[in-house]
């Protein structure tokens, strides 16, 4: 146990001194380290909201909104479907509380508007072992001809656990746009989703950006008749009125049914008009919206073209010669800021549902510097308090128990620096235990080694004892501590998961520090001095 090739010495010292590399760009300036050889590592470590401070959101889905969307697309399937069988008269189309409902006029005719409208209710998911699928809508007819769709229980269940996945993917899309660091973006019970957004400066722009739904839409304009008129007297059918985003806002007429959807967008970047130097969004459509585009173009030359954000009208420019490139432009009164935000949130896609924010929190840098000052005080009172104590109880030997636990700790934070893990206040918890338990390992070895001293042993004899019979006791203990920390990680979230990683990795590195470092090194020293008794 105490013989050490060369190759394995130079190993075991790489990796020590590769830990204190890794963690000396903490103790520098991100100015500082902009001076350093490019050879060096330059990475710091990343501070969680708790520490660094930044912006904490809870979402809620707004379950209400998504149904009554919801339900009007059903309405326009219901009609769709009745109208490729002429034959099937109805009435009373609409949508009616958490439902749409139709009545078909020839009650003669109930069976074949049943074989129409029985697809609609859109099986999700089909039983592995031969079960009945799950339906998103129910039917519901009455003898009269009424036809109400409404959400099974199931179907619902279902609908919302899709959306919290979807929001989370566009939620994480938007925020790494924005360029924040390390954001925790996480679900919570059925409808919610966790926002944590470590050093973000800009609070309320980051809540305007995730929480804009993003629908984009393109509707051809009315012309039949101004937006004012259709406001004061009833709008023509299939058409409706929408304000734009001017200040004060201007009304459109608008055919109801979009031409085209945010769906075929493929990019969306920043820049400036050459004529006005204003900013502009330019945006890109796939092969096939860019067809659709190409058609409508030809088809509605010297026509205004409304581009539609979330039912306001953004622009509304007249195509005055037909757009065959797949591209486009959007302008308005655009700030620069304004005109990211908007190609950020055309780039990472629109929200499936409304969020609202049920919960908001901002924490200051002051709160997460006052508790790093804590937490370094406590690692320095512990840190103290074991060197010392392992000095008093086992002399020169505790000298070597007291590097090890130095090398532990520059292990442990050059790795959460290489792996970029995120350190919490709970993870600054979890470093000042392991530096408790870092010296647990040493304690058994250097008991050992006394108790085979007294046997009679030699002094080599007594250390090589001492470390191979102490090494099954160690792993058994390590290893449980292990096996807790990796429940925590799967079970627990946020700061809980902090606590856990922060533990794992101290439970390798001590392992590391406190049996092979410190083997080394007592090897090292009794090849140099050859002692004939042990102080210890």
């Amino acid at each position: 146990m105490l013989y050490f090739a060369r190759w394995k010495i130079a190993l075991i010292l790489i990796v020590v001194v590769a830990g204190i590399v890794t963690t000396l760009p903490n103790f520098f300036t991100a100015k500082q380290l902009q001076s350093w050889p490019d050879f060096l590592p330059k990475s710091q470590m990343v501070l969680g909201l708790d520490l660094r401070g930044g912006a904490y959101l809870l979402y809620e889905i707004d379950k209400k909104d998504y149904v009554q969307k919801r339900m009007k697309q059903l309405e326009g399937e219901i009609r769709t479907a009745l109208r490729e069988d002429p034959r099937i008269g109805y009435t009373g189309l609409g949508v009616q509380g958490e439902s749409a409902q139709v009545r078909i006029r020839d009650l003669t005719r109930l069976d074949e508007a049943r074989e129409r409208l029985q697809p609609l209710v859109n099986p999700l998911v089909t039983n592995l072992f031969g079960g009945q699928p799950v339906n998103e809508f129910e039917i519901t007819s009455t003898d009269d001809g009424l036809f109400r769709f409404s959400y099974t229980e199931q179907g619902l269940q279902d609908r919302m656990t899709n959306i919290v996945q979807q929001s989370i993917e566009v939620i994480r899309r938007r925020v790494d746009e924005l360029g924040t660091t390390e954001p925790s973006i996480q679900r919570q019970g059925s409808d919610r989703i966790l926002v944590e957004a470590p050093g973000e400066d800009d609070p309320e722009r980051l809540k305007d950006v995730i929480g804009t739904t993003a629908q984009l839409t393109f509707h051809m304009v009315d012309t039949s008749m101004s937006g004012e008129q259709a406001m004061q007297n009833r709008p023509p059918p299939g058409t409706v009125v929408l304000m734009s985003v001017d200040d004060p806002p201007f009304p459109y007429l608008l055919e109801e049914a979009p031409l085209l959807g945010g769906d075929d967008l493929v990019d969306a970047q920043v820049s400036f008009d050459q004529r006005s130097n204003e900013p502009v969004v330019n945006f890109r459509f796939n092969q096939s919206g860019a067809r659709k585009f190409a058609l409508i173009t030809q088809q509605n030359v010297n026509r205004p073209f409304a581009i539609v954000l979330d039912d306001e009208v953004i622009s509304a420019p007249v195509i005055r010669e037909p757009i065959t490139g797949g591209s486009g432009q959007i302008s308005g009164n655009f700030t620069v800021d304004s005109a990211n935000d908007l190609a950020v949130l055309l780039r990472a896609g629109a929200l499936p549902a409304k969020l609202t924010v049920i919960e908001e929190r901002s924490i200051g840098p002051g709160l997460g510097a006052d508790s790093i000052e804590s937490g370094k005080l406590a690692s320095i009172i512990g840190g103290v308090a074991v060197i010392v104590f392992m000095i008093l109880a086992y002399g020169r030997f505790g000298v070597i128990a007291d590097l090890a636990l130095l090398a532990n700790i520059f292990l442990i934070f050059g790795a959460l620096t290489f792996l970029q893990a995120t350190l919490t206040l709970p993870g600054i918890a979890g470093i000042v235990l392991t530096i408790g338990m870092a010296v647990d390992a040493n304690v058994l070895i250097f008991e050992r080694i006394r108790e085979e001293a007294r046997a009679g042993r030699s002094a080599i004899s007594a250390v090589d004892a001492g470390y191979s019979r102490a090494l099954g006791t160690i792993l058994d203990a390590n290893i449980t501590t292990l096996i807790a920390a990796v429940i925590l990680f799967q079970l627990g979230s946020g700061p809980v998961r902090g606590f856990a990683v922060t533990l794992a990795i101290g439970i390798f590195t001590t392992v590391f520090s406190a049996f092979t470092f410190s083997r080394l090194l007592v090897a090292l020293w009794i090849r140099r001095r050859r002692p004939s008794q042990l102080p210890i």
